[in-house]
């Protein structure tokens, strides 16, 4: 296989920048809908997790309410004991005990009672919660649908057009220097645009317009090295590479006039 110029290189970057850039201008006719999609995904599993927690807090509640009905009923037993055995206390000792036990079953329900109406209370709060959640989960269920409808129609339309591109840039893509599409790659990724090769326009790069210096310019029009952008990164190449011809005004000498003497 015959090494290849430079040059070589640039022209055939340059090409899968061509190619890049119509598949970029092609996807772009989608609009932010595939971001979108994507993030009423996120937003329903965020709202399914608090959907899901929120129950799980009802059945905990649910729970701690059966465990202090349980013991509500064991403190009631527990007094109704109490008080048959208060018919049979033989001294003020064993009548003085009974009666502190029974009081403190007695506390103990009132203890119960009261964490229960904190639960129903927490409970219908947590539903009201799992009712807004839910509305809120019913309308965005309902958008994801529309906007993956309307992804899938865009989609459609340009499905053979994009099949066609990536199909010419796996074949353009075979022919350059792996190197150099790592390193493309890589800056492409830098820039929303997409743009990694960039051309000299007025003495200036064509990517972020920053001034060239003099001798960058000649090197990049000999194209004997591969250039890159001081300022914003980009590979930078000849303008006529890239097929624009710049109109540049030659500043002509212009023969000066001489003084007319007056006689």
């Amino acid at each position: 296989m015959a090494i290849k110029t430079i040059a070589q290189k640039l022209e055939q970057l340059y090409k899968l920048q061509t190619i890049d850039s119509r598949l970029d201008q092609l996807r772009a006719v989608r609009g932010e809908l595939p971001m979108e999609v994507s993030d009423l995904e996120d937003e329903l599993i965020g709202l399914n997790t608090r959907l899901a927690n929120f129950n799980t807090e009802i059945e905990t509640f649910n729970e701690q309410i059966f465990a202090n009905r349980e013991q509500i009923k064991t403190s009631t037993e527990l007094i109704r004991k109490y008080k048959t055995q208060l018919n049979n206390v033989k001294n003020n000792r064993e009548f003085d005990a009974l009666n502190k036990e029974i009081e403190i079953q007695d506390l103990t329900i009132q203890a119960a009672e009261k964490k229960m109406t904190e639960l129903d209370k927490s409970i219908l709060l947590k539903q009201d919660l799992i009712n807004e959640v839910q509305t809120r989960l019913d309308e965005r269920e309902g958008d994801l649908e529309n906007k993956k409808k309307e992804l899938t129609e865009i989609t459609a339309e340009t499905e053979k057009e994009e099949a066609s591109i990536l199909a010419e840039r796996e074949k353009s893509k075979d022919s350059t220097d792996e190197k150099l599409i790592k390193a493309y790659d890589r800056i492409r990724q830098n820039f929303r645009n997409g743009i990694a090769v960039a051309p000299i326009l007025r003495a200036a790069c064509g990517g972020c317009f920053a001034k060239v210096p003099p001798q960058l310019q000649s090197d990049i029009r000999q194209s004997k090295k591969i250039v890159i952008c001081e300022a914003c990164g980009r590979i930078q190449i000849d303008a006529r590479m890239a097929g624009i011809e710049e109109h540049v005004e030659e500043e002509k000498a212009k023969p000066k006039r001489r003084a007319v003497r007056k006689k």
